[in-house]
């Protein structure tokens, strides 16, 4: 656990404010295509045909109706979470805590869509305010505590996640434990007519996706076009100057961690009303943490991180599918995506590194020319 604080804090002292520069989305772009090869290196090592099983994979993520809709659903999950993230750090907040916000917005939609007896619509909108409810006032805690006190909010956040998804656990298995056969750990279902109706049939993509994509159209528009994301802008890169210059930067940060925690869950909510039907302890599988790298990767960009969800949902649908026709194991994309982290995470060092010998070799040359002379 303390290796894991350690980089957390590290990750915590980033500049969220970095542009996607040309020369930082080339570097991604080489990173991507590195990772590729050096998956179609190991395939070659284990006797398989690189081109079968890339292809495999882009079948599986994008060849039939079901494909292309899974995919797009995992998009909207990571987008989401990595949109949440990315509007806590924009603002100089770093939210780790998503994943609890995440149970709880969960849990809150399906006890609402269980328990109250309305018309379906009026129940799915109450259930998506107290799912949003739920995650915001989850990290209002932790960014008060930020805020008020100072108090890391790394280490709050990923505490916090044990707290939230323990105690979900605990209802599941307790209080609000179904007395339907065949649940082994979850709550009552929720009203059918309530729940999310599905868009291409076999998939998980449901017209939760109509409400996902609105998110992330105010996010963008906040981040992007508004004086609001222009502060969080000053707020993040340097919170002392943007106080100096009149900007809340309290009540900014805090703003930010709440909506960020809202986000999470919603995407608890999404989960719920549109796969499970019911709250289960494995409504996430980490979700957040994925969307997180998302984010990281593409340095807090709106824009850019929904451009990253699609990749990174073909990736993770298309593997299945690479396992099962190409006999290539899905634990390959995970090699993929690590190598894409790692030379990302690198890019500043390896640039700067590549500059400063570029640079000496010049002056070496001139050196010599002057000599000649």
């Amino acid at each position: 656990m303390s290796g894991l604080m350690q980089s957390l804090r590290a990750l915590a002292r980033l500049k969220p404010a970095q542009k996607l520069t040309r020369d930082y989305l080339v570097s991604l772009l080489t990173a991507v295509l590195l990772a590729l090869a050096v998956g179609a290196g190991i395939m070659l090592v284990c006797g398989h045909n690189p081109i079968e099983g890339y292809g495999a994979l882009i079948e599986g993520a994008l060849g039939k109706p079901r494909a292309i809709g899974n995919t797009l659903a995992k998009t909207m999950t990571l987008c989401l979470t990595g949109l949440a993230m990315s509007l806590a750090a924009k603002a100089g907040v770093f939210n780790v805590g998503g994943e609890g916000q995440l149970y709880l917005g969960a849990m809150a939609a399906a006890v609402v869509g269980a328990q109250v007896d309305a018309p379906a619509w009026l129940v799915t909108l109450l259930a998506l305010l107290a799912a949003m409810a739920a995650g915001g006032l989850y990290a209002l805690l932790p960014g008060a505590l930020k805020v008020k006190w100072k108090v890391d909010e790394v280490i709050t956040t990923i505490m916090l996640n044990s707290v939230a998804i323990y105690f979900c656990s605990y209802l599941a298995n307790g209080p609000l434990k179904t007395a339907e056969r065949g649940i082994a750990t979850g709550t009552d279902s929720i009203m059918a007519e309530a729940a999310f109706t599905p868009l291409i049939r076999l998939s998980n993509l449901t017209t939760g996706v109509f409400y996902a994509a609105a998110v992330a159209l105010i996010v963008w528009y906040v981040m992007s076009r508004s004086s609001v994301g222009f502060e969080m802008k000053l707020t993040g890169e340097n919170d002392r100057f943007a106080r100096y210059g009149g900007i809340r930067t309290g009540s900014l940060m805090l703003w930010a961690m709440v909506f960020s925690g809202a986000i999470c869950g919603l995407v608890g909510m999404l989960e719920v009303f549109g796969l499970h039907k019911r709250f289960l302890t494995t409504v996430s599988n980490e979700f957040y943490f994925d969307g997180m790298l998302v984010a990281m990767i593409m340095r807090y960009s709106p824009f850019g991180v929904i451009v990253m969800s699609f990749f990174f949902a073909v990736l993770s649908i298309g593997s299945k599918s690479m396992e099962l026709s190409a006999g290539v194991s899905s634990e390959l994309i995970l090699i993929v995506q690590s190598i894409i982290i790692f030379f990302m995470a690198a890019e500043g060092g390896i640039r700067k590194a590549l500059g400063e010998r570029a640079a000496l070799r010049r002056a070496r040359a001139a050196a010599g020319e002057r000599g000649r002379g």
